[in-house]
């Protein structure tokens, strides 16, 4: 059922959110301070290309520096990314197929504003509680 999901939404949302992220890559790639938030973005991109069956997590190392950084790319790249999850969302919303795409669109806004540490992990390796919500 995910791989149906995936290519669903790669169809329908997922490579028009990836060009976002990969535009997003290459501005930042122009000075060399912001490599880190292409590298940031292009993980992004794959992320947002086949999202079903993987989940974001905090990382226990990050540190003040990613803080920092997150508030650089809310200014320069986050609300960009997350107006284009809003939109593209919106427009899921359209068709009764498309609902649950829009929904799992605006889900990942968040991660659109503040990606730096974060990672990507299979939802199968994520810890739960016994009521199921992710530790």
């Amino acid at each position: 059922m995910r791989t149906i999901g995936n290519i669903l939404w790669l169809v329908l949302a997922g490579v028009w959110l990836a060009i976002g992220y990969v535009l997003a890559g290459l501005l930042a790639f122009v000075l060399i301070v912001t490599i880190p938030f292409g590298i940031a973005s292009f993980r992004l991109a794959n992320y947002v290309l086949w999202p079903f069956g993987r989940t974001t997590t905090w990382r226990r190392d990050a540190g003040i520096w990613s803080v920092i950084g997150n508030v650089v790319w809310i200014i320069f790249f986050g609300w960009e990314l997350a107006l284009l999850h809003l939109v593209t969302g919106a427009l899921l919303m359209v068709t009764i197929i498309g609902i649950p795409f829009g929904v799992a669109c605006w889900k990942m806004i968040p991660l659109s504003l503040v990606p730096l540490g974060r990672e990507i992990v299979p939802v199968s390796s994520v810890g739960r509680d016994p009521y199921g919500v992710p530790v």
